[in-house]
């Protein structure tokens, strides 16, 4: 269910979606600042490109938007159940914190899950018939 040609698979391990053996993105580190949004243009292994048309990647954007929502509301209620007499400006900078630390994961994974939205999994027998 979660191995080799799942979505959960391509997500987490940061591979191709089409056949799950090329990098996606050139760094495996998330928070490795000077290169956490540079993708591999063309996938490696399958010769997949990435970027499927001019600007198919803004659809992405409301992937990110609905994990930084998540993320905002989970804190926000973790720090009211947590800490139940705190300000709420404190709160609201706690929040902001953690959706800035969080930031180059969201960007990453909202990437990964759209691409995965449009092209699906081949196994080595499908890819060279």
């Amino acid at each position: 269910m979660f191995g080799k040609g799942s979505i959960f698979y391509s997500v987490t391990k940061n591979k191709c979606p089409r056949c799950q053996s090329g990098e996606f993105f050139r760094h495996s580190n998330h928070y490795r600042l000077s290169g956490f949004t540079k993708m591999n243009e063309d996938c490696d292994q399958c010769g997949l490109h990435y970027e499927l048309e001019p600007g198919f990647f803004y659809g992405s954007m409301y992937v990110s938007y609905a994990f930084n929502i998540a993320w905002f509301v989970t804190v926000w209620v973790a720090t009211s159940v947590l800490f139940p007499e705190i300000n709420k400006m404190l709160q609201f900078l706690i929040v902001v914190v953690v959706l800035l630390a969080m930031f180059p994961i969201s960007y990453r994974l909202s990437r990964l899950l759209y691409i995965n939205f449009f092209v699906r999994f081949k196994n080595k027998e499908e890819l060279n018939p």
